[in-house]
């Protein structure tokens, strides 16, 4: 196993995870601060999952291309500007358009770097590895609400620290191999239809965790201001949910090599829902800073379970199609999710955000125990 190209793959991910939590919530902070309302914030934050969409449709015909890691090279530099311009003009309808660019930019990246560290992983080490993934992923988001309170978020300071670290990241894959081969084929949304019927457990679970992420990152900031806190401990609170995330990822990932992944996707299900519904009931007490720990670690573990089993079924250009599908699943949740829970926090309840989770979990759960949600037994090559 080429352990260098895995580290190298994974830090350049991390970048954008640290440029977006650096930079996500300075949007969403600004937009609060220039009197918008919680759908206008929600429409925002869903502009990168049309991005996404679009992203995910074209990345295997331009890793066919332009080469796995050139592609990604080119993309992080692009995102880099992309977030510059959200500094140098500072418009909502032009932020919309800047927040588009950028989910169409990153998602390659995602797409490829995910695609590359699930083909470079061996089987025995599978749950572990791609759990650090994750793991350090969410990381690097904490990170960035916490270096976000550091600068300040009266400037612009947590746009130009992303735009540093995305022109820093292509450096790190100079002279690196071992890559997932890719041909010049788009992925529509028929071949997502056919994803979903082949894995609907895992399909729902990644629509779900990119509906959570996208909320976390932009509207729970603002449901933290709006129960009460200061700014610095809504940033707080966001990062607490991503230690969630973090903490327990490798352990689920560890759990994921010598138990029944199933079962283990049954429960981060399960413990999502629960944590969902008690966040309205703790959320004026000391007990919601555990209980944003559990909210962050389950639903976590339902994403980095679902890599892990996509990784053992696809090599290559079916693994590539296959993330892309992902992509797809994920700009659906960023969508569907912050304009569900930024309207129902408006006009229905000031506690959108957390029941919106729960009953995502709950369909989750239901789905789960089903027969055949994971696809078929046998690890599958093509899609």
């Amino acid at each position: 196993m080429r352990w260098a190209t895995y580290f190298a793959v994974l830090a350049s991910v991390l970048s954008v995870g640290l440029a977006l939590g650096v930079s996500m919530p300075l949007v969403s902070l600004r937009l609060e601060g220039w009197g918008y309302g919680a759908f206008a914030i929600g429409v925002m934050a869903a502009m990168p999952a049309i991005g996404v969409l679009l992203g995910a449709s074209v990345s295997s015909h331009l890793a066919a291309r332009f080469g796995t890691a050139r592609l990604m090279s080119l993309c992080l530099w692009a995102g880099a500007l992309s977030i510059g311009l959200l500094a140098l003009l500072p418009s909502y309808p032009v932020w919309l358009v800047l927040r588009l660019m950028i989910g169409v930019i990153l998602t390659i990246v995602f797409i490829l770097g995910e695609s590359w560290i699930n083909q470079l992983v061996v089987e025995q080490w599978r749950g572990r590895l791609v759990a650090l993934y994750g793991s350090t992923y969410a990381l690097s988001q904490l990170s960035g609400p916490l270096l976000l309170a550091a600068v300040g978020t009266e400037g612009d300071y947590g746009f130009w620290v992303g735009v540093g670290l995305l022109v820093a990241a292509p450096l790190l894959l100079l002279g690196r191999s071992g890559a997932p081969t890719s041909e010049s084929s788009r992925v529509t949304l028929m071949d997502l239809l056919g994803f979903c019927r082949s894995l609907p457990a895992i399909a729902w679970a990644i629509s779900l965790f990119a509906a959570f992420e996208a909320m976390i990152l932009t509207l729970l900031p603002v449901y933290c201001l709006r129960q009460g806190f200061t700014a610095d401990i809504a940033l707080a609170m966001v990062s607490t949910v991503v230690v969630g995330d973090a903490l327990l990822q490798l352990p689920i990932g560890a759990l994921a090599d010598r138990l029944s992944r199933r079962v283990l996707f049954t429960g981060c299900a399960l413990a999502l829902m629960l944590s969902s519904l008690a966040v309205p009931l703790l959320i004026d007490s000391m007990l919601i800073w555990p209980l944003w720990v559990l909210f962050g670690a389950s639903a976590g573990g339902l994403f980095t379970l679902s890599l892990i089993l996509i990784g053992e079924r696809y090599r290559d250009d079916a693994l590539v199609r296959a993330n892309a599908h992902v992509a797809q699943l994920w700009g659906i949740g960023c969508l569907i999710g912050p304009l569900v829970a930024g309207a129902g926090s408006q006009w229905i309840s000031g506690h959108a955000l957390p029941l919106f989770m729960a009953a995502g979990a709950l369909g989750l759960l239901v789905l789960a125990l089903r027969q055949g949600a994971f696809g078929p037994a046998r690890p599958a090559t093509s899609l």
